[in-house]
This record gives structure tokens, C-alpha cells and sequence, in this order.
């Protein structure tokens, strides 16, 4: 079993270790080098087992009720063991005690090709409760369409915390 710590320093490295071990989701070195960038900015906790980081998530706030999942993502060899599941729970807890009321994310939209990598990102995110909202279909490019997912928050009015 492992635990969270709030990552504070080497954001930008570990995203880049762990994007970059994972080419079937992030093969473009310009996009991993962006999201490293980024993620130096927002809040970022990682999932610890055995003294390694084995998963991060970054959450980036926006306007008073919503937080957003900017990156979320788990070494392969750790793949199917909770830590994407245990990040997830700490975006609603991140969420919660920012007073937000959804949390959302944006991954890869189906686009007609055989992308098992992507349709299990999905799932995951339909498991965990994220509801299929929109499709934006040049949001990043228009060969990358954007599906937008929302997750609301239940039973929380702005600025309430039951955690």
C-alpha cells in the first residue's frame, strides 16, 4: 500500500520521468516538455510505494467552484494497482477544501483508430465518476480532440468542507 506526499520541488523532472516512460499516451517531446513546464506552477502530489514515486497528478484551480486534473499519470510497471484511483480521491479532497464544486479533466476524445491506451484512460475516468461532457474537436489540434469530462461534487455548497 502505498501513500501521498505533496510533491514541492522537481515537479518539472518527475513529470518529465514519468510522461516519458509512458509513449503509447505521450510520444510528442514537445507536449512532455510543456505539461514539465507547467506543472511547476500548480499544486502536484505524487503516490510513494517502496520509497519510489510511482504516479503524480497536478491540479490547476479555476474560478472559485472548479479544479481541474491538468496530468495525471502512473508509471507502466505500476499500472492497474490504485494509484491513479488513490490520486483521484486526493484531487476530490484538494477539490473539496478549495471550496470547489466539480472537478474536471481533458483527455483524448475517440477518434475513430485503434487506441486501446486512450479508451482505457476513459473507462477509468467513467469508473471514477467523470461524466462525458463535450467534445471539442480543435481545442489542441485537429487531429487531438478533446473530450472535456466533469465529476460534480456531491452534496457540497461553495465554500463548505466535510472532509
Amino acid at each position: 500500500m502505498g501513500r501521498t506526499v505533496d510533491i514541492l520541488t522537481g515537479k518539472a523532472e518527475l513529470c518529465r520521468s514519468i510522461m516519458g516512460a509512458l509513449p503509447d499516451w505521450f510520444s510528442e517531446p514537445g507536449v512532455i516538455e510543456a505539461s514539465a513546464l507547467a506543472v511547476e506552477e500548480l499544486p502536484v502530489f505524487g503516490y510513494v510505494e517502496a520509497n519510489v514515486v510511482t504516479a503524480m497528478i497536478a491540479l490547476k484551480p479555476h474560478l472559485p467552484d472548479t479544479v481541474e486534473i491538468a496530468l495525471i499519470a502512473t508509471r507502466p510497471d505500476y499500472h492497474g494497482r490504485g494509484a491513479g484511483r488513490h490520486l483521484v480521491d486526493v484531487a476530490e479532497r484538494f477539490a473539496h477544501e478549495s471550496g470547489a464544486r466539480l472537478l474536471t479533466v481533458k483527455t483524448l476524445a475517440p477518434r475513430g483508430r485503434d487506441e486501446p491506451q486512450f479508451e482505457a484512460t476513459r473507462r477509468f475516468y467513467d469508473r471514477t465518476g467523470f461524466v462525458r461532457a463535450e467534445v471539442f474537436p480543435k481545442l489542441w489540434h485537429e487531429d487531438h480532440p478533446c473530450l472535456f469530462m466533469v465529476k460534480p461534487l456531491a452534496g457540497m455548497q461553495p465554500g463548505e468542507t466535510t472532509l
